[in-house]
């Protein structure tokens, strides 16, 4: 699959829900209202899609959410669509807050996932209940522990929050390095009504990792894993770090990236409103391959965050509703 301006579209973002078990304040408001069941695809649809983006040259397909693995059937989900590795598809990956990983871990590594993001913040456990309201550190802990055991990479996606982890980089990446975990850093995005104003927290991580260059060297790597983050090795240390920067360095010339939602919507891109709805096609019997075709035509050069927009985030739907 190819975009209006050439470039090749052959990572699928799926997100199997809106739903998750924790709060985090930079991603959702306190009191979120979620989706009715009659509005989300069924595990079967979600199936079905995702094999017919596979028979469209899609190559790599991430499970997000949300939190996924409180998706029912999302077991099902991982069994079908690990099936079709070597089939057309390369690789099968997940995000996850590692809430519940340590009861789903052994199944993602029999589905055929060899590798797993995990959201993870701080190491401080009082900070990890503020940032995500709700969170207990010693789960998500545990829940890594028992990914790597099942024998999953796994790599650290820790957001730069100004006020409430800027302390927090040189000791995530001390535990990284014993624990065998990579990380990367993410720069907050503007997704959604949140009850605190963003533009507080974001800071750009050319600030975020000064603490870490007064420290190491670091050195950009060739490494690719389908995503948008430029990689480094760090001096001394066995950690590959990992830099997203929508903000501070946009990475757009680079896309190749597709994003379904629970809804059954293609979001050309996580910073743009614009989408095509595929559920009725499927759901119908309509053209769902021209479908297809339409969003990759109006998929944009660009996105258009902002984080200086104080009165209003960037798109109105919060990250879960899209897929990270």
């Amino acid at each position: 699959m190819t975009d209006g301006f050439g470039r090749r579209v052959d990572y699928l973002r799926l997100s199997v829900t809106d739903r998750c078990d924790l709060r985090c304040r930079y991603c959702m408001a306190e009191d979120m209202v979620f989706l009715p069941k009659s509005a989300v695809l069924s595990i079967e649809e979600m199936a079905t899609l995702s094999e017919r983006f596979v028979a469209r040259g899609v190559r790599r397909i991430r499970l997000t959410g949300g939190e996924p693995l409180v998706r029912r059937g999302v077991d099902e989900l991982a069994g079908r669509l690990g099936g079709l590795i070597g089939r057309g598809l390369d690789e099968l990956t997940l995000t996850t807050n590692a809430m519940r990983l340590a009861e789903y871990a052994p199944m993602l590594a029999e589905a055929g996932v060899r590798r797993i993001n995990v959201s993870l913040d701080t190491l401080d456990p009082d900070a990890f209940r503020r940032i995500t309201r709700v969170g207990d550190l010693s789960i998500a802990l545990r829940g890594i522990d028992a990914a790597r055991e099942a024998g999953l990479a796994v790599k650290i996606n820790m957001v730069a929050l100004a006020g409430l982890n800027e302390d927090q980089l040189l000791p995530m990446l001390g535990w990284c390095a014993a624990s065998g975990c990579d990380l990367t850093l993410i720069e907050t995005m503007p997704l959604g009504e949140v009850a605190e104003d963003r533009s507080d927290h974001y800071v750009a991580l050319h600030q975020f990792i000064a603490p870490l260059r007064d420290r190491h060297a670091l050195f950009p790597i060739d490494r690719r894993t389908g995503g948008p983050a430029r990689y480094f090795g760090i001096e001394g240390s066995p950690v590959t770090l990992g830099l997203i920067t929508p903000l501070s360095d946009n990475f757009c010339a680079s896309c190749n990236r597709i994003r379904l939602t629970v809804e059954g919507r293609i979001y050309m891109c996580l910073g743009r409103d614009d989408h095509v709805d595929l559920r009725a096609a499927l759901r119908d019997g309509g053209d769902v391959d021209g479908l297809i075709d339409r969003a990759l035509a109006g998929k944009p050069r660009a996105h258009d965050f902002q984080i200086a927009r104080k009165s209003q985030p960037a798109v109105a739907r919060h990250m879960s509703a899209t897929g990270g």
